[in-house]
């Protein structure tokens, strides 16, 4: 994999453009709303598309994003079930990185919702083994980041 600045807007693109993603957060979110027994906000494809812009304009958050975008969507393993360490491995830190600008906190809980959001997306895509992977670490990272959460509209209530 060769990394340029032209590369890192190309993906910028691909992944400001997957409306799939915009989907599955807002599936992602009705579900743990309803596990915690909290309402949570959709999310619309423009707030989607903003937040991209915005991950994508830190330049070193863009290329790793874009790096691990790349591996992700081409990554394919014969018989699938050996790869799954990798796809899985690669999700979760390409959710992490997305959500990381908001703090060490947001990253771990983006980590984590990969994971949920991994279970709903398994063969949803046939291209490889892991774009399905791709689709849910973006919907987990940027699902994060966004506002909605009641948890995240006010001040903690642990500051000191």
């Amino acid at each position: 994999m060769r990394l340029t600045r032209a590369t890192v807007a190309a993906e910028h693109e691909r992944v400001r453009g997957d409306d799939r993603v915009v989907a599955l957060v807002n599936e992602t979110r009705d579900r743990l709303g309803e596990a915690f027994g909290v309402e949570v906000g959709h999310v619309t494809p423009e707030q989607y598309r903003a937040e991209v812009d915005a991950v994508f304009a830190d330049g070193d958050t863009a290329v790793n994003v874009a790096a691990l975008c790349g591996l992700l969507r081409t990554l394919d393993v014969e018989g699938d079930y050996p790869g799954f360490v990798v796809d899985e491995l690669l999700g979760r830190e390409l959710a992490g990185t997305i959500a990381a600008s908001k703090g060490r906190a947001y990253a771990l809980i983006a980590e984590a919702t990969f994971h949920y959001a991994d279970i709903h997306t398994h063969g949803a895509n046939a291209e490889n083994a892991g774009v399905d992977d791709l689709t849910a670490a973006l919907a987990a990272g940027f699902q994060t980041r966004l506002p909605g959460w009641p948890w995240t509209e006010t001040e903690s209530p642990f500051g000191v």
